[in-house]
């Protein structure tokens, strides 16, 4: 298997991508959100936003979490609509948020053309509990499809996920688990090529990788696409890197 990884604006790569050269979509953008009101979304970084004042970890920040809500959503459908075009028919988009950006997130993905076909939680037992109500425990996977479903493939995927964010070897604020992205992949017939717009530190690319897909990656923030690019070629050539020590 191989990757592209492109350094660069996510909305510029994907208008130089080919028509119909991906297999699948599956991102993890910022999400713009957290904060009671637009100045608390708008006016603070990703860490202020995302990791609480006593963490441990010193991850680096990370660019695009500015936006509000209407320029968020129009964006996004700008970004999805490219993704839609560069993808192959029976592609499938799929896109994780947070509560508050689900509403947003939908209509984005229809908006671009793609059918939307569910919402998958992914649930963290290692959240922290919350006085006097329920915790906010999940996050969301917003998915759709380009025309519809290939039934053909004999495939049967989980309805939702349960994995706690990696500590030990965490090397982004927003990592996600690769074991929950090694499934969500195999929505990508093998051989084929997986596209994620928002790459950071690489887990999708891993995941792709050693599930037997291509991967094609585009990352902004210079750190985390070195960070990333670390990765991917451990992964190809089964190296190990040592990218940041386990939390205390």
């Amino acid at each position: 298997m191989s990757y592209t990884l492109h350094r660069g604006d996510a909305l510029t790569v994907l208008k130089s991508l080919p028509d119909e050269s991906v297999n699948a979509v599956i991102t993890d953008p910022p999400y713009n959100s957290g904060g009671r009101t637009s100045s608390e979304r708008t006016g603070r970084t990703a860490r202020a936003k995302y990791v609480t004042s006593n963490s441990a970890h010193d991850l680096a920040n990370f660019p695009g979490e500015n936006r509000d809500q209407r320029s968020y959503r129009s964006w996004l459908t700008e970004l999805l609509t490219e993704a839609y075009r560069a993808s192959t028919e029976h592609a499938v988009a799929m896109v994780f948020t947070d509560w508050r950006q689900e509403p947003t997130t939908t209509d984005a993905l229809q908006m671009a053309g793609w059918t939307w076909s569910g919402t998958i939680p992914w649930i963290k037992p290692a959240s922290r509990p919350r006085k006097g109500g329920p915790k906010q425990d999940s996050e969301f996977i917003i998915w759709g499809v380009k025309g519809s479903l290939d039934n053909t493939r004999d495939l049967y995927l989980p309805g939702h996920y349960v994995a706690s964010q990696p500590r030990k070897g965490r090397v982004h604020i927003t990592q996600k688990p690769v074991e929950i992205m090694q499934q969500l992949v195999q929505i990508c017939p093998e051989g084929g090529t997986v596209l994620d717009p928002f790459t950071g530190s690489g887990s999708t690319g891993v995941a792709a990788l050693r599930e037997g897909r291509r991967f094609v990656g585009v990352e902004l923030s210079s750190h985390y696409a070195d960070v990333a690019e670390q990765r991917l070629r451990a992964e190809l050539t089964k190296d190990d890197f040592d990218l940041a020590g386990p939390e205390a």
